[in-house]
């Protein structure tokens, strides 16, 4: 079982390793905005939880158990992305907003959102439709 600091962390490790083909220590720290030192205990502790292999000083490898779930990860933080924008919430406060919301739901909750982002995507009009039903709401 994973904790929601924890997702951060593979999120992040799997996004490095697609990105730069690698992830050290200071990237992540970097990217998460906390000290290497906490990065490192925290890798520590994926490593024994069996997400990623760590080497001191050499790097660290996700295994499958990690690659699968940062995989569903970043799937459930583009997924609450693309939701947000089709209900027409702002861009600048979407990045907040998921980070905010994605731990909190369950993955029936997530499975459930990919079925109304799919059913607003296989028709424009659908996201129109919804556009003029916001626009008329706040005129009244």
């Amino acid at each position: 079982m994973t904790t929601p600091s924890m997702e951060d962390y593979i999120e992040q490790i799997y996004i490095l390793i697609e990105e730069k083909g690698y992830a050290r220590v200071s990237d992540i720290a970097e990217a998460l905005s906390v000290h290497p030192s906490s990065v490192t205990k925290m890798v520590q502790k994926l490593d024994k939880d069996q997400y990623l292999v760590y080497e001191k000083y050499r790097g660290l490898i996700l295994t499958p158990k990690g690659k699968k779930t940062g995989k569903r990860l970043v799937y459930r933080h583009d997924l609450l992305e693309q939701l947000l924008r089709i209900i027409g919430v702002k861009d600048e406060n979407i990045y907040k907003d998921v980070e905010g919301i994605e731990h909190h739901l369950s993955w029936d909750a997530i499975d459930r959102i990919g079925d109304l982002v799919q059913y607003f995507d296989e028709d424009d009009s659908r996201v129109e439709t919804l556009r003029a039903i916001q626009k008329q709401n706040e005129e009244e």
